[in-house]
């Protein structure tokens, strides 16, 4: 016996319906946004304190947080893992992840650790928990995730996304889009301003000790340089710097952390032309001649750079060579923090410098397990008494997929200074 007829298209039907509901709720499942947040359920870990040398290798770069955390970046995820000297990446201490929306950066002031997404969100995360410390809409970024497979760009270098503080000290990040510049208070996400401008002739520079948000903006011809109060959000000053022109570029120096609370400026006012230093302070910038070689790292009142086959340390204020090491091997300034200069020489060595003498703090071949000194620096970054450096394959392909670009999948090396 069967249904009779016209029961069985109804039986059809309703399977029929109850099929679509159960995909429909699938697809629903799998593509609809969520946020998924798995917080610490260790303790927070202690300060470490390694011996000078190589840590470890990773396969993607780490933002130190807090001298005790490394915190990363995928395309949809912002984790962290610890101690913060592990030899390798461990299995994550908290971890953040969102969908469909792809991480555009991460920065860190003091144990807030802020990501930003390609939809606009900013996300806080509390670096000793992993929790979500408050969330706010942002202007959205022109692209998502951009970085290579190491992250470097998305932690190292985020674009649009600066950790900076007011001249009273008070901590906020400056997150910068096409249109529209905001400040975020970095305590509670609150909004401190938010002002319209035109994106696509304006390149971010970064902070300034003095509480300042710079910026190129090459709207009008020649360029100038913009100071915006990071209290108010108000535009303070334009100045141009001579020979200015539309293709003026404008680096930081003498930064606390990369691109922010920066003493210095190095500006170039046309391609292949002479660079010129800068000291920023609350007025207009003050010529200071010791920056003017490029690659010279600012440190408090010294002046570090290469040149004639020396790695010397002068006055900023004068000029005066106060010492020189001519014993070194040639290489270069790769990064700086607070009371150290790194210097990586031609054959890999990582020779860290106490900036004030000249004295040799660490020395030792930047490698790891066989891997052997056969590579060239992609970025580096330094931070907590660390450096962290991208090996890539010589010679250096740019344009190279990812396997033929870095050395090995795990081409980021870490080193305590």
């Amino acid at each position: 016996m069967g249904f009779p007829k016209g029961r069985r298209r109804i039986v059809v039907a309703v399977a029929a319906l109850l099929v679509t509901t159960a995909v429909a709720a699938t697809v629903y499942r799998v593509l609809a946004p969520a946020e998924v947040s798995t917080p610490a359920r260790a303790a927070y870990p202690a300060p470490a304190e390694p011996s000078a040398g190589v840590v470890g290798r990773l396969p993607v770069a780490p933002l130190i947080v807090d001298g005790r955390l490394r915190v990363y970046a995928a395309p949809r995820q912002v984790y962290a893992d610890q101690p913060v000297d592990n030899r390798n990446r461990r299995t994550p201490y908290w971890s953040y992840r969102r969908w469909p929306a792809q991480v555009s950066g991460v920065v860190a002031e003091g144990t807030t650790a802020l990501s930003r997404w390609s939809d606009g969100r900013l996300v806080a995360l509390d670096a000793r928990t992993g929790a979500v410390a408050w969330q706010v809409d942002g202007p959205e970024p022109a692209e998502g995730w951009t970085a290579r497979r190491t992250g470097a760009d998305a932690v190292w270098d985020p674009p649009g996304l600066f950790p900076a503080r007011d001249a009273e000290g008070r901590a906020l990040f400056v997150v910068t889009g096409p249109d529209r510049v905001v400040a975020v208070a970095a305590a509670d996400g609150r909004r401190l301003w938010s002002v319209a401008v035109d994106g696509g002739c304006r390149s971010d520079v970064g902070s300034t000790a003095a509480g300042q948000f710079v910026v190129v903006d090459r709207c009008a011809e020649p360029a100038v340089v913009e100071f915006r109060d990071l209290a108010t959000g108000r535009s303070t000053s334009r100045w141009q710097p001579p020979g200015a022109t539309a293709e003026l570029t404008v680096t930081p120096v003498g930064c606390a952390e990369h691109r922010a609370r920066c003493r210095g400026l190095r500006t170039v006012g046309r391609p292949a032309g002479p660079a010129q230093g800068w000291l920023v302070g609350e007025g207009s910038p003050v010529s200071a001649p010791a920056l003017d070689p490029v690659g010279a790292e600012l440190d408090g009142e010294r002046v570090v750079v290469v040149t004639d086959g020396a790695v010397t340390g002068r006055s900023l204020r004068t000029g005066e060579e106060s010492w020189r090491r001519a014993d070194l091997p040639p290489g270069r300034l790769v990064a700086v923090q607070p009371g150290l200069v790194h210097l990586l020489t031609d054959e890999n060595d990582l020779i860290t410098l106490n900036p004030s003498t000249g004295a040799v703090r660490s020395r030792f071949p930047l490698m790891a397990g066989r891997d052997g000194v056969g590579w060239a620096a992609g970025r580096a970054y330094a931070q907590a008494g660390y450096v962290a450096v991208e090996r890539l394959k010589e010679p250096v392909a740019p344009e190279a997929d990812d396997s033929r670009y870095f050395l090995t999948p795990e081409a980021v090396i870490l080193a305590a200074t």
